[in-house]
């Protein structure tokens, strides 16, 4: 998962919530991510085929974690495409750059990014993907520049997470996710992107959400 971008003068909007992924034992995460019990990972293809990736797009997978979504991706993108698998654990880095080489899948490019940035060039990406992992951002405004910076004019911003509802979500669900859709929302807006499709129809998924943006300004 992507942990916190830094922000001057900021404090973060979630202290140690990435504390879990600091030297993470990339196999372990690979048995708790990668179970089609959790909901985003039994349905991944949909999800990928929501998105409507032609060949030789550009992708960037945010919080890539063990590289699942990276890897569908680059099957759809191809050669001629290329998908940047970003994270901030050395060791998903380390993982996911190993499993593209077994699949031979060229286009897959791991990004080590830092607490300032998602490290990728101006203007490089057609669609950043960040599912499960906003809620990971401690500073939202810093990580959300560093991505709209990214985005080619009118690049898209899809936004998977938790439904953050009381009395409805799980506990676990109330207590690790700091707040609901609608305040995703606002901080998003706020970023510079404009919010063209909320819930999108995947009735698949019973305790995640989507969100897609396209980068304004």
């Amino acid at each position: 998962m992507l942990v916190s971008a830094g922000c001057e003068g900021m404090r973060s909007v979630r202290p140690g919530v990435n504390k879990p992924f600091k030297h993470a034992n990339a196999q372990e995460w690979v048995k708790r991510f990668e179970r089609e019990s959790r909901e985003i990972y039994g349905h991944r293809t949909e999800i990928v085929d929501s998105l409507g990736l032609k060949p030789g797009m550009a992708v960037a997978d945010v919080g890539a974690g063990t590289g699942f979504m990276t890897l569908a991706f680059a099957k759809v993108v191809g050669p001629t495409g290329v998908v940047y698998a970003v994270d901030i654990t050395p060791e998903f880095i380390d993982l996911v750059r190993r499993r593209a080489a077994e699949a031979h899948l060229p286009s897959v490019r791991p990004v080590l990014c830092s607490a300032q940035s998602v490290k990728l060039d101006p203007e490089s990406v057609d669609l950043v993907f960040v599912c499960d992992t906003y809620h990971h951002f401690e500073y939202p405004p810093k990580t959300l520049r560093s991505i709209h910076r990214a985005l080619r004019p009118g690049g898209r911003l899809v936004v998977v997470d938790f439904k953050r509802i009381p009395g409805e979500s799980r506990e676990w669900t109330m207590n690790h996710v700091r707040a609901a859709k609608e305040t995703f929302i606002k901080e998003i807006g706020d970023a510079g992107f404009s919010l063209t499709r909320a819930d999108v129809d995947l009735p698949y998924l019973k305790e995640n959400y989507v969100l897609t943006f396209r980068k304004i300004g």
